[in-house]
């Protein structure tokens, strides 16, 4: 008989990694990769799966199941993370292969190889971590972590479960029947916007129609939804015109756009590399702390086994890690054709890989996976890559290739190390066995690495302008392009604007100092200011609002309850933002098929009646299903 859910936590017998549990969690790995494939390219930033996973096995196991545990429930949500990180590694960095041009379409083998490969480094180089990082580190808080574990000691209500669906199947149908209308029915525009020209200079402001977006706002909360905002401020409403040099072969939307992408969003650049390098530095004390703690344990001074569950066998770890490491050798022998460009490439690749599992591991466990600057470690390792092989008077494609392979890999690898530290604290806390929950995050890194290049594929062929256009902007891909053209001498990049975004990132760290001293709520972290700049400006302004009802709901509420006023609304938040970018790779599969999108004959007048209208429903849909529930 299984054991009631929080059970495990005192050491009753209790299910945990059984066939339901292994199924679903593999089916929400493949789910929440190919959601998070979309969002990311989009939006330039993903979602953590860990939540709305534990919720979706609670109410599965609850509705088709009699008896079920706590401890499966943890089990599902593990696996179904493995494909939401995964994403984010490959997402930030395969594309741009698309964009500097050494590709015209995604590779299979390649992308799946290396999701493989760099998503099983990142688990085997953290295992090894887990008592410096999650066992014998008290003072880390695992606020992710934590609040994932809560949600799971909180699944024993059933009347809440099936609240916590409706509102779960709400958010999907809302999210899936908006790009029905618009990717699909052709009844609404992607984005309300206009600009006008004076003077020679470009005056523009809009926002894009998506409830995802407003979702991904609300999980964010109003701190980094302002800050996007502001980035976006200071590119499209205050740098276009002050940049001015109008086309006036262009109209003045398509102007500000012209400007935008070839001048002001290298500013977002420049801000983005001081941004990456300001993060490593902020965490500089707890990283040598625990680089100490790690050689220690290494060297056998630290006990890796007393009062513990076992891990992974070493052998075992060592063997998988040998073969991963050949594989990547391969690709990068592939991408070259150079012996000796590829043992560079793969030994900076391996030693910053296992450098930067302990700086993702640590900053998980300090601020949470969703705040884990990923992007700021992925710019350094490619200035560090770039260096080395400039260094070693490499240069042209192969440079460029090398640089942004490495890349990659460091990109998998900070990203699946930082999930499956949280998942192994949230496990601690619940009582789950840590050798099964890697093999979990194991099975989902090895089935969410093979749907990446289809749904890659799908979104850049079926989608307007590709990846790295309009629609899917994909800004840290388009990045990571343009910083390893620059260091290969392929492009001449615009470099006094990068270098006005490095002074304006050095006076945003030196605001955000000035906060810091006085205690202040408020934040002017700088990768979300950057990452704003550097995105169309459309997509700040759905977030802003969406960050913008998470802070009415929480008015007057202690910061200590935020997660519990919110939770309904994130919940519905996670079902829109699946519902809509599954549906947009629905609808990308059916252009694939030749079924393309219906062209209704309609004015412009009345497209944008129904678009406005289609907005105020949004908005009220938001307001009503993300309210949160009276306490009883």
């Amino acid at each position: 008989m299984s054991a009631p859910a929080g059970s495990a936590a005192h050491n009753q017998p209790a299910k945990e990694l059984t066939l339901r549990a292994i199924v679903l969690g593999l089916i929400l790995s493949v789910v929440m990769g190919a959601a998070n494939v979309y969002v990311g390219l989009k939006a330039g930033m993903t979602v953590s799966a860990s939540i709305p996973a534990a919720v979706m096995a609670m109410l599965f196991f609850r509705l088709f199941f009699r008896r079920s545990s706590i401890l499966e429930a943890n089990q599902v949500q593990t696996c179904a993370s493995a494909g939401e990180s995964l994403a984010a590694g490959v997402i930030f960095t395969m594309p741009a292969l698309i964009l500097i041009g050494f590709w015209d379409e995604f590779d299979y083998w390649v992308v799946s190889l290396i999701a493989l490969s760099g998503g099983l480094l990142g688990i085997l180089f953290m295992i090894p971590m887990r008592h410096v990082f999650v066992v014998d580190n008290d003072d880390l808080p695992y606020p992710e972590g934590l609040a994932c574990a809560a949600v799971l000691e909180a699944g024993d209500s059933q009347k809440s479960d099936h609240r916590a669906a409706l509102v779960l199947i709400a958010g999907g149908v809302l999210g899936g029947l908006f790009k029905v209308l618009g990717g699909l029915g052709g009844l609404l525009l992607g984005t309300l916007e206009t600009a006008r020209e004076f003077s020679g200079r470009i005056f523009y402001f809009g926002g894009d129609l998506s409830p995802m977006l407003v979702a991904v706002g609300f999980i964010v909360r109003l701190n980094v939804a302002v800050l996007i905002f502001i980035g976006g401020t200071l590119g499209w409403l205050i740098g276009i015109p002050i940049h001015g040099h109008a086309d006036s072969s262009l109209g003045p939307v398509d102007n500000a756009y012209a400007i935008w992408s070839s001048q002001i969003r290298y500013v977002g650049v420049g801000a983005m590399v001081i941004g990456g390098i300001s993060s490593l530095f902020s965490v500089r004390v707890g990283l040598i702390a625990a680089v100490r703690q790690l050689k220690r344990s290494l060297s056998g001074t630290v006990d890796g086994t007393a009062g513990t569950s076992r891990d992974i066998p070493t052998s075992l770890i060592l063997a998988v890690a040998t073969v991963c490491i050949a594989i990547l050798a391969g690709v990068n022998y592939h991408f070259t054709g150079g012996v000796g460009i590829t043992l560079l490439s793969t030994v900076v690749m391996v030693v910053m890989g296992f450098f930067f599992t302990a700086v993702a591991s640590y900053i998980v466990g300090l601020v949470g996976n969703s705040n884990s600057p990923v992007s700021g470690m992925t710019i350094t390792a490619v200035l560090v890559a770039g260096g080395m092989l400039w260094l070693f008077n490499y240069s042209g494609t192969d440079a460029m290739v090398a640089t942004l392979g490495v890349a990659a890999i460091v990109c998998c690898v900070a990203c699946t190390a930082g999930d499956v530290c949280n998942d192994l604290k949230t496990g601690s806390l619940v009582g789950a066995a840590p050798f099964r929950q890697q093999l979990m995050q194991i099975s989902g890194v090895v089935v969410a690495a093979f749907i990446m290049a289809p749904v890659l594929t799908l979104l850049h062929q079926n989608t307007e302008g590709g990846i790295g256009g309009k629609e899917l902007p994909a800004p840290q891909a388009s990045l990571f392009a343009s910083l390893a053209e620059g260091f290969s001498g392929e492009r001449e990049l615009p470099w006094n604007m990068i270098g006005i975004g490095v002074v304006l990132g050095l006076v945003i760290l030196a605001i955000d100092a000035v906060l810091r001293s006085r205690n202040s709520g408020y934040r002017a972290h700088l990768m979300p200011i950057a990452v704003g700049m550097y995105l169309p400006f459309g997509l700040a302004t759905p977030i802003l609002i969406g960050g913008l009802i998470a802070h009415f709901y929480t008015r007057g509420v202690a910061k200590s309850d935020h997660d519990r006023v919110l939770h309904r609304g994130v919940l519905f938040s996670s079902g829109v933002i699946a519902g809509e970018s599954l549906t947009a790779v629905g609808i990308a599969g059916l252009a694939a098929c030749g079924i393309s999108a219906y062209q209704p004959d309609l004015n412009p007048s009345t497209l944008l009646t129904i678009s406005i209208a289609v907005a105020i429903g949004i908005m009220g849909a938001f307001l009503w299903f993300a309210r949160p529930e009276k306490s009883s």
